[in-house]
């Protein structure tokens, strides 16, 4: 009897002790972000680099500590593949809308990003692309849409009259790939092409699942071009540029941000002659943000042992802005936190994230970049 009465204390205090625990535990609330991209298909690799960066940001938000409304938060990644199409990528994004997610961050191709948004606006969840550069994505008057790198406009405009400003291009070919990004940044390119006095002298098209490009490429070495541009992602470009090489074709290859990686170097091999390509990549840090990009992507090369391919740090920063606008309106509830995403201003490793009345970026960066020895050597950062 004795014992028993010793032991009393004993037990209430190990229950009081779990009680405390478990009301702890209860207060913690799950706040999920969906990601979408390609992890599957000739756009893998990109995929994955922005589906790392991602989870980059929510590891580095679970560290911190975030509270909501007084509760503890526990940011969980729900990522889904599109393999880089369009009915998959509906299908990801209805998968994560039944899921119940606070928000989504993706996709990468335009191709997707946009019939996604659709679902997505109509559940009332919001969605930050690190990559979609159509600028149909931001013109659908959904207020839930949003982008951390500059649209088609910008970054093929640019790329048009530096085509005939800088290069002196006066003949330029166009080939795009057909989907929604690559027609998109085409268009824009012969806009700004021909608006700073370029002629445009042959328009041709390919598919982003091709590997012979000869047909077309023999018929525009008949015109002897100055410029070859392309509209597409690098899967693509890099073989071409091996048949480039092979038929003898000497103009220069410009291209957007889809062609723009480190894995260029690879896909094209000897194709890929040095100062013969100049791309754009839709963001970029000036001067004084290159410290804050490069300790990215060196804590990115340690984290996965690969560097970073391109969209990374754009996910990461659109995880990271997302998780900012929930911190000011003290709530992970899509309702609450949208008019704080709306007119949030975010200081990330891409640079300073805004955002215009329909989601595009304020003042958007553009990184011109040529190849080297099989590098992306860089050119220079422009607005």
């Amino acid at each position: 009897m004795q014992m028993k009465n010793k032991m009393l204390p004993l037990v209430a205090a190990i229950a009081l002790a779990l009680s405390a625990s478990g009301s702890v535990y209860a207060q913690e609330q799950v706040v999920k972000i969906g990601h979408v991209g390609p992890v599957t298909g000739p756009s893998a690799h990109l995929g994955k680099d922005m589906e790392n960066g991602a989870k980059m940001a929510i590891e580095e938000l679970n560290a911190k500590g975030v509270t909501l409304g007084g509760k503890k938060i526990k940011f969980v990644l729900l990522a889904e593949d599109d393999a880089s199409d369009p009915k998959q990528g509906t299908a990801a994004a209805q998968k994560l809308v039944d899921a119940k997610i606070d928000g989504v961050i993706g996709h990468l191709n335009s191709g997707t990003t946009i019939p996604a948004s659709k679902i997505y606006y109509d559940a009332g969840i919001p969605q930050i692309s690190p990559a979609a550069t159509s600028p149909k994505y931001t013109q659908q008057g959904f207020n839930s849409v949003f982008r951390v790198v500059a649209n088609d406009g910008q970054l093929g405009g640019t790329l048009g009259r530096y085509a005939t400003n800088t290069l002196h291009a006066k003949n330029i070919a166009v080939i795009d790939d057909r989907t929604a990004y690559g027609q998109g940044v085409a268009q824009e390119f012969a806009k700004g092409a021909k608006a700073a006095g370029g002629n445009i002298i042959a328009t041709q098209f390919t598919n982003d699942k091709a590997t012979d490009f000869n047909a077309i490429l023999t018929s525009i070495k008949a015109k002897n071009p100055d410029v070859i541009f392309f509209g597409g992602m690098d899967a693509v470009a890099g073989p071409m540029l091996r048949q480039m090489k092979a038929l003898g074709i000497k103009a220069k290859f410009m291209g957007g941000d889809g062609m723009c990686t480190a894995e260029l170097g690879k896909l094209a091999g000897d194709g890929l002659i040095n100062d013969e390509v100049v791309c754009a990549e839709a963001g970029g840090v000036e001067e004084s943000g290159k410290k804050g990009l490069e300790d990215f992507k060196a804590a990115f090369l340690k984290k996965y042992g690969t560097e970073v391919k391109l969209y990374a740090p754009y996910s990461y920063d659109s995880v990271m802005t997302m998780a900012e606008a929930m911190q000011k309106a003290n709530s992970a509830d899509p309702k609450k936190y949208l008019p704080e995403l709306a007119k949030i201003h975010h200081r990330g490793v891409t640079g300073m994230i805004a955002f215009d009345a329909k989601g595009d970026i304020k003042d958007g960066t553009l990184t011109l970049y040529t190849y080297k020895d099989g590098k992306r050597t860089l050119l220079t950062v422009t607005k």
